[in-house]
């Protein structure tokens, strides 16, 4: 079954979606889900993007089975390593994103973020932050969305060149190879042809250098979003010679 790797629902600050919403739209699409609720420590604002994890398998674990998993997004910071390892061991998820969200404790949503430096500088912090924090978060399942800047940077062409970060990029796909930590193919941008072929020329580096898996994941806050893009990614997979898998009690599983 293809497995839909990266969703969010009430308990996320930024998603409303009610679960058995998600998981009447998986049956119709017949994939099954992941649910990744966010959890970033430290975040800016107090109280935004945690949720209690007792809560969370209290109320969603009559919905668990091979179909409909429970997983989290973790927000990797490097000042909060040992406090995120703690959540990840003290609590029974099947499947662990770990991502950058934050860069030097800003929000890279946040405009203030890009003010004042050009596209080079950001990028360049933005991976090196990728990199320091994958080596010490190799307690994750996969890389979520390397791509994630390309969302909210300000600046005219935000797209993410391999070409461009050469050096930087080829860190953080040569440091999940060693931790054997899949990459994220993220579908939210896919429907963008400038997205999808810039990329494509990742995954294929990641294959160049020994990465074999990859999860893939829509990153939906809503059910209409469950499933976006998923076929387009599966043909990226395709291209890069990887595998498409997904995690069961953060065991790694071959989508079939």
């Amino acid at each position: 079954m293809i497995f839909d790797s990266h969703l969010h629902t009430k308990f996320s600050t930024d998603s409303k979606m009610d679960i058995e919403d998600a998981v009447k739209k998986a049956k119709e699409l017949n994939i099954g889900l992941i649910i990744t609720e966010h959890m970033d420590l430290k975040y800016p604002i107090k109280g935004n993007f945690i949720f209690n994890p007792e809560d969370y398998f209290n109320e969603y674990n009559k919905y668990r089975n091979s179909n409909t998993l429970l997983g989290i997004e973790l927000g990797m910071r490097s000042d909060c390593v040992e406090e995120n390892r703690q959540i990840i061991e003290s609590f029974p998820f099947d499947y662990v994103i770990g991502s950058i969200h934050l860069v030097d404790t800003i929000d890279i949503f946040r405009e203030d973020f890009y003010a004042g430096r050009t596209k080079k500088e950001t990028y360049e912090q933005y991976l090196t932050c990728m990199l320091e924090c994958l080596k010490s978060h190799n307690f994750i399942d996969s890389l979520g969305h390397i791509d994630y800047i390309t969302r909210y940077a300000r600046y005219e062409d935000k797209e993410i060149y391999y070409d461009d970060f050469s050096e930087y990029i080829d860190e953080v796909l040569k440091t999940a190879v060693v931790s054997n930590i899949p990459l994220e193919i993220n579908t939210r941008r896919l429907r963008y042809k400038v997205a999808a072929d810039s990329l494509l020329k990742i995954y294929r580096r990641f294959y160049e250098v020994g990465g074999r898996q990859v999860t893939i994941g829509s990153d939906a806050h809503n059910a209409a979003a469950i499933g976006n893009n998923i076929n387009i990614a599966l043909e990226i997979a395709d291209r890069c010679n990887l595998k498409p898998v997904y995690f069961k009690e953060r065991k790694m599983e071959y989508m079939k």
